[in-house]
């Protein structure tokens, strides 16, 4: 997999023809649109270029001929052209802006549809804020440079074009006096474009530092609170807002060099015309070059060295889009490591037989996590699975999700491996119950149906009703429509577990997985939602994770695992008589330590290396 999102580089290339073809391929679909918009700025350009001509004729012919109908002429003209200039500008800057923000659409869009399929491995490796930079910041510097940047270009083009053309018709030998700075200005330019690229690469870098220290902080906020580390957090996001600053001012002081040089430049080519130009034209030196020539000469000069300094800046924003556009495509091009095949095997109908055999996995290449896990679950089976923290349980409900797959071994429901089945389709006869339940902000109703057409308002009171959960939703002023803050703000830890049993249960999962579903709720609350977590577990298999022995000693069987292996295989009482490590176990929260059923972590105390068995069951 890529983990381009480490370094967080821009491309060392000024220019990448191949980004900017896949760029360009965002545009296809409105082809018709980009052509127009061509048209329309080229047009405007050329009205654009008619008035320092007419200001020739009106001197040349209306004042020094004294021809004041001829000057009342080029005078309305002046205007007739001015206003189509402002009419075409104005459809295509409305044209071009459109344009820009469909394709803003069709790649957000596009991107937030890929981040949707890639695994949970890459988001345990890539911070949340620096993903949110792609689909936010990066998009609209993409933005910019198709509104601002790539169509203006061909204005700037025709503009330029066309003045030179102009400047050789009024004046061929006064034309090379100015394009005689041309050279000075290239250079200068070459020079800014180096260090605006790396300026534009460190701003780029640092403003997605701070959004993913943003995220990370304003996340953990709880933690910093009641840790009391509100300063050393300061201090640190100061340095990273520092850090920013600095690229920036190093940016504008750039800029600041170079827009006066290039003013310079300008005025300097303006002072050679004037010399040579009004030497020549007083001494009739230069045929053909006359007072209102040499007027137009210098105004279509002045314009000259616009659109050059604008092909600079929009050089500038091309700079920023590359950098852009390379971390955009980093992310497209970030292969799934999970995917549907590409000939599956269709499970239209689910029974809810569980297999694991001989499974290996780790998460890192130093760390094994599971080492030849191998057991059965038959359908209909209520099986816990138990044993310290760490020890690979959530692991193998996540391999079960397909989250992730196995590194050796194979992971099968109803026979077929996983990784023949459709993502979809799998993952649509299992159904997860976690510890920490996430509540999207919306009302009730859209948590438990997530959008999904075939749960109706009955499907969703049944399944509220069969967890316990729909006494205290009623209760609420606007009841299944009550609206949720972010994660469930506003309820009780035990409501919105209640909430996510249902959830589970409107989808009518063939496997219902529950991961510590109920230790994160005091033993009262647990209780409470006993009689919702029967209804849910019954008629369907189940693998459920738990610290709490008292939620699974009804369990069919009780897997304990511990260091990645299954070292135990039972029933509650079975387990009990065979004195292992569940035996150690019970004694720890029941007996010996009851205060160990709040505090888990006090189960690595009663194991020892010599109670691993290494036999899998």
């Amino acid at each position: 997999m890529s983990d381009y999102f480490q370094e967080d580089q821009a491309p060392q290339k000024a220019y990448d023809a191949h980004l900017m073809r896949r760029l360009l391929g965002y545009l296809s679909p409105y082809r018709g649109r980009v052509f127009l918009a061509i048209v329309l700025l080229a047009v405007s350009k050329v009205t654009w270029l008619a008035g320092p001509y007419l200001v020739k004729v009106g001197i040349d012919e209306g004042i020094r001929g004294g021809n004041q109908v001829r000057l009342y002429q080029v005078a309305v003209l002046y205007l007739l052209f001015l206003g189509l200039e402002f009419l075409l500008s104005y459809a295509q800057t409305i044209l071009v802006q459109t344009l820009g923000q469909r394709f803003m659409l069709d790649l957000r869009l596009r991107l937030f549809a890929h981040l949707e399929r890639l695994s949970i491995r890459f988001f345990d490796r890539n911070p949340v804020g620096r993903l949110m930079t792609r689909i936010t910041g990066d998009v609209e510097v993409l933005n910019e440079m198709f509104t601002s940047g790539l169509i203006a270009i061909f204005g700037d083009v025709f503009m330029l074009v066309g003045i030179m053309i102009m400047l050789l018709v009024l004046s061929p030998r006064l034309a090379l006096v100015t394009f005689s700075l041309l050279p000075v200005l290239a250079a200068i330019t070459f020079y800014f474009r180096t260090q605006l690229r790396r300026n534009f690469r460190q701003v780029r870098t640092r403003i997605a530092r701070i959004n993913a220290y943003l995220q990370e902080r304003i996340t953990g906020m709880e933690v910093i609170q009641a840790f009391v580390q509100e300063r050393r957090s300061l201090e640190r996001f100061c340095d990273l807002n520092r850090e920013h600053m600095r690229s920036h001012l190093e940016t504008v002081f750039n800029f600041a060099l170079f827009w006066p040089l290039v003013e310079l430049i300008a005025t300097s080519s303006i002072a050679l015309i004037l010399w040579f130009g009004g030497r020549w034209v007083a001494g009739g030196e230069v045929s053909g070059l006359t007072l209102g020539g040499l007027a137009a000469f210098i105004l279509y000069a002045r314009r000259f060295f616009q659109p050059l300094s604008d092909l600079s800046e929009k050089f500038n924003i091309m700079q920023a889009a590359m950098a852009s556009s390379e971390r955009i495509f980093g992310l497209l091009d970030t292969e799934f490591d999970i995917r549907s095949p590409a000939g599956p095997r269709l499970l239209p109908t689910c029974r809810g037989e569980i297999e694991f055999e001989d499974v290996h996995f780790r998460y890192n290449p130093e760390e094994p996590v599971l080492g030849g896990v191998s057991f059965r679950v038959e359908a209909g089976q209520r099986i816990a699975l138990v044993g310290p923290t760490g020890g690979g349980k959530s692991t193998l409900l996540s391999l079960l999700l397909r989250f992730y797959d196995p590194d050796t071994g194979s992971v099968k429901l109803d026979g077929v491996d996983l990784r023949e089945l459709p993502l979809d389709q799998l993952r649509g006869h299992l159904a997860l119950v976690q510890q920490d339940v996430f509540l999207f902000p919306g009302t009730i109703a859209e948590n438990i149906h997530l959008g999904n057409p075939g749960i109706d308002a009955e499907d969703l009171r049944t399944a509220a009703r069969a967890v316990g959960a729909l006494d205290f939703i009623e209760r609420l002023p606007a009841g299944f429509e009550t609206r949720l803050h972010a994660r469930g703000g506003g309820l009780s830890t035990g409501q919105k577990q209640l909430i996510a049993f249902a959830r589970a249960l409107a989808y009518d999962p063939a496997v219902l997985i529950l991961d510590e579903a109920t230790s994160s709720v005091d033993t009262e609350t647990e209780r409470a939602i006993q009689s919702g977590l029967e209804n849910l577990l019954a008629g369907r298999t189940s693998l459920v994770v738990a610290h709490r022995l008292s939620t699974i000693q009804n369990s069919d069987r009780i897997l304990v695992v511990h260091r990645g292996l299954l070292t135990e295989s039972g029933s509650h009482e079975e387990l009990l008589a065979r004195g292992g490590l569940y035996a150690r176990f019970h004694r720890l929260q029941f007996l010996s330590h009851p205060a160990a059923e709040a505090d888990p972590s006090l189960l690595e105390g009663g194991f020892q290396e010599g109670d691993v068995d290494s036999t899998s069951l």
